[in-house]
């Protein structure tokens, strides 16, 4: 046992969209609890991410991650939306009332993005750990070093992190760091809580995951997952879920010839919620059209999205 004390606080994972924020919460956590795909804004609400550290090789203490939707400027595929304003009204959100907060940025890249997301930190005036991502994806590794020089250059931080969140390298030294900006209390939370989110919303994550990975580059955006049932049927869970489209073109795409990518995208989706829920699922898909729900916050709210 470690005779450190216990430590445990909120720590707000933040950055432009795409640098890996999901990936490095389900790392730190051990488990899948927030979706990933290679489209930016794949996440689009905060989750919390809860990891415990037993203190055996290391630490103790607990970290309550909070995911975010990527910060960025309001461009793009959702510009100007109310799904937008949403996105970066839930990731500036996020930084109230934390006790730290992680700017995950790309090995060898920062835009006007990353400062975008590096002056929401400093505003909020919480400790920030810098995490570079992806270094293993650095082609000239001696890069890394004036890079690191580079980005810390006249921004104070309390720790820098090169890391592979895919991988897990780099990861044992990051824990140490945020555990030691926490205030010293007991667990926030049971040991076996992974997030504070439900099944039922988790269920439809998995979904969403599924066409943001399935689906070209623009129709993304146009989705959205309702879970309209969910039950319990001994030792089977029962789930329905809609995908919500913009258009009756969006439909037809979504379901594919002769539903082969509904049934596609259900299946994906099935296999991971019998992974995280370790329970069989039943899963049943259905598309609907309802018109312009991206741009209007009310149809938003009604989904499940909010501030």
């Amino acid at each position: 046992m470690s005779s450190s004390p216990h430590r445990a606080g909120q720590v707000a994972v933040i950055g432009r969209p795409n640098v890996g924020k999901s990936t490095l919460v389900n790392a730190l956590v051990g488990a899948k609890v927030s979706i990933v795909s290679n489209r930016p804004q794949t996440t689009r609400h905060r989750l919390l991410g809860i990891a415990t550290f037993s203190g055996q090789n290391g630490p103790e203490g607990q970290l309550l991650l909070v995911d975010t939707p990527g910060l960025h400027r309001e461009h793009g595929k959702l510009a100007g939306s109310a799904m937008n304003r949403m996105l970066n009204r839930a990731a500036r959100g996020a930084l109230e009332g934390v006790d730290a907060a992680v700017l995950v940025v790309v090995a060898g890249r920062w835009d006007e993005e990353d400062t975008l997301a590096f002056e929401a930190l400093r505003a909020a005036k919480v400790p920030a750990v810098l995490v570079v991502n992806q270094i293993d994806r650095l082609r000239e590794k001696a890069a890394l070093l004036p890079y690191l020089q580079q980005v810390t250059e006249g921004r104070e931080f309390a720790g820098v992190h090169p890391i592979s969140a895919l991988k897990r390298n780099g990861l044992e030294a990051l824990t140490a760091t945020l555990l030691s900006l926490m205030p010293e209390q007991p667990a926030l939370y049971a040991e076996d809580e992974i997030t504070d989110k439900s099944q039922r919303f988790l269920a439809g994550e998995m979904v969403r995951e599924q066409l943001m990975r399935q689906l070209g580059a623009e129709l993304p955006y146009a989705t959205t997952v309702e879970i309209e049932s969910f039950a319990v049927d001994g030792a089977m869970l029962r789930i329905g879920a809609v995908i919500w489209v913009e258009r009756d073109g969006q439909k037809a795409i979504v379901i594919g010839k002769g539903g082969a990518r509904l049934r596609e995208i259900g299946s994906k989706a099935r296999q991971q919620m019998e992974r995280l829920f370790d329970a069989k699922v039943f899963l049943q898909t259905w598309v609907r059209v309802r018109e312009g729900w991206s741009d209007d916050e009310a149809a938003l709210r009604s989904l499940g999205y909010g501030d």
